[in-house]
Order: C-alpha cells, then sequence, then structure tokens
C-alpha cells in the first residue's frame, strides 16, 4: 500500500478552505472558532515539544512533532493572513546574504 502524502502546499490550501468553509468538529475548525490566543499556544506547546524530542534519539517522535508544529504555523499563518508564497520570498531574499548576527562568520561557499 502506498502512503498518501500531501504537500507543505496542499496542507496550506487545505486549512485555508477550512477557515472558509469549517466542517463542525474538526480540530481546525475548533482552532479557528477558539481564536488566536489558542493558535499561538499550540505553537508554543508544539514548539517546545519539538525541541524535547530533538534532544531524544527516536527520529519517529521527532518527525511527528515537527509535523505537529508545521501544521499549528500553517494554522497561524491563514488565521494572520499570511501567505506561503510571502514566506517562500523571504527565505529567497536571504540567500548567499550574511547573517545579521555577529558571532557568526561570513559564508563563502554553499
Amino acid at each position: 500500500m502506498t502512503a498518501a502524502k500531501q504537500s507543505i502546499t496542499e496542507l496550506y490550501e487545505l486549512i485555508k478552505d477550512r477557515q472558509t468553509q469549517p466542517i463542525p468538529g474538526s480540530y481546525t475548525d475548533y482552532l479557528f472558532t477558539k481564536g488566536l490566543d489558542k493558535i499561538l499556544k499550540k505553537v508554543g506547546e508544539e514548539s517546545t515539544e519539538v525541541i524535547v524530542a530533538a534532544k531524544n534519539p527516536d527520529d519517529a517522535a521527532f518527525i511527528l512533532e515537527v509535523a505537529d508544529l508545521t501544521y499549528h504555523v500553517l494554522v497561524l499563518m491563514v488565521e494572520r493572513g499570511i501567505k506561503l508564497d510571502q514566506i517562500e520570498a523571504e527565505l529567497a531574499s536571504r540567500e548567499g546574504k550574511m547573517s545579521r548576527l555577529k558571532e557568526r562568520s561570513s559564508i563563502n561557499k554553499y
């Protein structure tokens, strides 16, 4: 059996659709109904869980937590009206640039 695949873009679009066409009782609907504070709380919780999982050797647990964090960040982005292409543009704008942090040495090659 082949596992189902879903890209970040597809998940973002699904979340966006669920915001405008909610499915009562779904977790996504619950988050949007509770609002920004609840979404922020979940992003904070999931961030902490990623950090804890990263300290342990279990890759499966780490992957699960990163997936949870990714989902909640996407919900936050939709709630704030931030599009994926805005994030992609920001990341692209950083390519080849030095860090703003002074303690990091220059990047001479990639």
